[in-house]
């Protein structure tokens, strides 16, 4: 009662209502409420909750259907932050899309033309879709490696002098890392479209620096 009481600046509403959530298929009810949640951190009233807070300014940052929806909870039926958040995902992030988000995931594979850094970017943002998939990084690393091309994986597994998928997720994360290192590199140099030639040129190197800085790191342990 104390929040909906209170008149918040409307340079505050005006920030909120710049991310409006309308529940169209193509938004992210998750990133939406982490933007809305860092806006409310920076309101601080004595005595009165941040949850509270939350809780009375969250109709603002909703337009459309999403506004519809959250209007026809009649009087104070939702009383806490947490049953405002419970409805919110399970209305607009259903099982469903959880189930759409793990497939997508699990069956990532590394397209012709896709660099390593491009399809990496690509697998985590998959990831970011998907909050609630439930994969741990040893799996996520696993299935993000199977999804390699061939040729990729050729060049992974020298570099770590055996097989990637035998080194622990550390090791294989920080050796995946220094080829991205390498591979933004070449891309920021690239002035022409390379040929074949060049191309396998450019992989070996790739997997000859990620090699030492590999051993490089084993060594300073």
């Amino acid at each position: 009662m104390q929040a909906n009481n209170i008149n918040y600046p409307h340079s505050l509403i005006h920030l909120i209502q710049g991310n409006l959530f309308q529940g169209l298929p193509n938004e992210d009810p998750y990133a939406h409420l982490a933007t809305f949640i860092e806006i409310c951190n920076n309101v601080k009233i004595v005595g009165l909750p941040y949850k509270a807070i939350r809780l009375s300014l969250f109709s603002f940052s909703l337009a459309g259907e999403a506004k519809r929806w959250f209007h026809s909870f009649k009087g104070n039926s939702l009383k806490t932050w947490e049953e405002v958040v419970e409805k919110f995902l399970k209305k607009y992030f259903p099982e469903s899309k959880t189930a759409e988000g793990k497939a997508a995931i699990s069956s990532l594979h590394q397209f012709p033309n896709e660099s390593l850094s491009e399809a990496l970017e690509r697998f985590r943002g998959l990831l970011r879709r998907t909050p609630t998939h439930g994969f741990f990084e040893p799996i996520q690393l696993n299935m993000f490696i199977d999804g390699l091309r061939p040729q990729t994986k050729q060049l992974l597994d020298p570099s770590t002098g055996g097989k990637i998928k035998l080194k622990t997720p550390k090791e294989a994360t920080e050796l995946i890392e220094n080829m991205l290192a390498n591979d933004h590199a070449i891309l920021r140099d690239r002035t022409h479209q390379p040929t074949n030639e060049s191309l396998i040129e450019l992989s070996s190197h790739d997997a000859l620096l990620a090699q030492n800085k590999f051993l490089s790191k084993k060594l300073e342990i």
